[in-house]
């Protein structure tokens, strides 16, 4: 029987280490024999595996997510001189306009479609001006955004696409993953994620062989071996034991996925019918992963205080939307440009999802849901 008293966290990663305690500890034991701290056979096998989960092609593997966007957007676009215009959305974390900014380029934010909280396909077409260099859509959630349109828009206007599947481990749109048409999708893999290491670390998986080989380049002091230089670059490196850590994860990731699908109709059979809970919504062409689930409620801090009252851990993600955020203010937009975004931004609310999680943990957390809106 559960303890009602015990915490339910957002995530659970103590569950998950436990869970596959061998394994991780002998990945680890054998890099640090080998003292291979910096690339290394781990990490050469990491980006081939890894391209190969993905759905086959090439893998340029990073120190991190925002790294990933930012190297996968210089070495598709060239760096810019901050005139070109880059389409996204404002419902996602600021790491995605860094990204754009960093580039040398300037983020176009685009408003959401409120019942998947994914890009607005007409509204990115919309955006689409004379100085729009690309389309940077956010596959949020664990749910991508309709790639088949995109692609189709973006062709048409000549832009390049690169994805930003920092929550997107295995999704997949109409059967294909991110990556699969697009120049590029790029990952994270913040210990959070569905495939998470132990501390920061990103990829970028293409189809374009130059591509993933330009950008490894890049995120090695723009080298191919070790002393000659065809480029300055940056130093943003996947190190061994994160490549060791991961290709274990690697293993074990579609059986997570699937668990947290799992979890997932747990929650929408356990909060159907309620009105006060707007349940997330799947496309039927799309393969969701559940990074997070989300719900929409009222009254939204009352629930959250009720919820960590009773020790469950709950997330908002995310309350400030970019086009509010005082970093962004140059943009020029008022909260009521983007009013889906604004407005989604003041409602949803994260609950808890790990593969490792029981039933009867799902129950607490939907009883105490139910009752924190009823209150």
């Amino acid at each position: 029987m559960t303890n009602t008293n015990q915490k339910i966290p957002l995530v659970d990663l103590g569950a998950q280490y436990q869970a596959h305690k061998a394994e991780l500890d002998a990945a680890l034991s054998e890099c640090l024999s080998r003292s291979s701290f910096i690339g290394g056979p781990d990490h050469a096998a990491l980006a081939t595996e890894f391209a190969e989960w993905c759905g086959g092609g090439y893998a340029a593997l990073v120190g991190n997510g925002t790294d990933a966007l930012i190297l996968a957007l210089i070495e598709t676009l060239g760096q810019g001189d901050g005139s070109g215009e880059i389409i996204t959305v404002s419902h996602t974390f600021i790491a995605t306009a860094e990204a754009i900014t960093a580039a040398g380029y300037k983020p176009v934010l685009v408003e959401i479609d409120p019942a998947t909280y994914l890009m607005d396909i007409a509204a990115m077409e919309a955006a689409i001006g004379s100085e729009t260099r690309a389309i940077v859509p956010v596959h949020l959630y664990g749910q991508m955004v309709e790639m088949d349109r995109v692609m189709e828009v973006a062709k048409r206007h000549g832009l390049t696409v690169v994805e930003d599947a920092a929550q997107a481990h295995g999704a997949s749109w109409k059967g294909d993953r991110p990556g699969t048409h697009s120049d590029a999708a790029c990952f994270s893999f913040y210990p959070g994620k569905n495939l998470g290491a132990w501390g920061d670390a990103g990829a970028i998986f293409t189809k374009n062989e130059s591509l993933a080989e330009r950008i490894s380049a890049h995120a090695n002091h723009g080298r191919q071996d070790k002393y000659l230089h065809q480029f300055e670059g940056v130093n943003s490196r996947l190190d061994g034991l994160q490549a060791a850590i991961l290709r274990v994860k690697l293993r074990h990731v579609d059986d997570w996925n699937a668990a947290r699908r799992k979890i997932a109709g747990w929650y929408d059979e356990l909060l159907a019918g309620n009105n006060a809970i707007k349940l997330p919504h799947t496309h039927l062409d799309a393969e969701h992963v559940y990074h997070l689930y989300v719900v929409q409620v009222d009254d939204r801090e009352r629930v959250r205080k009720h919820m960590s009252d009773n020790n469950i851990g709950v997330g908002v993600h995310y309350p400030v939307p970019l086009h509010e955020q005082p970093a962004l203010e140059y943009l020029g937009l008022a909260a009521e440009d983007l009013e889906e975004t604004s407005r989604a931004s003041k409602t949803i609310l994260s609950l808890p999802i790990f593969p490792e999680m029981t039933r009867e943990q799902a129950e607490r957390v939907a009883a105490t849901l139910i009752e924190a809106v009823g209150a």
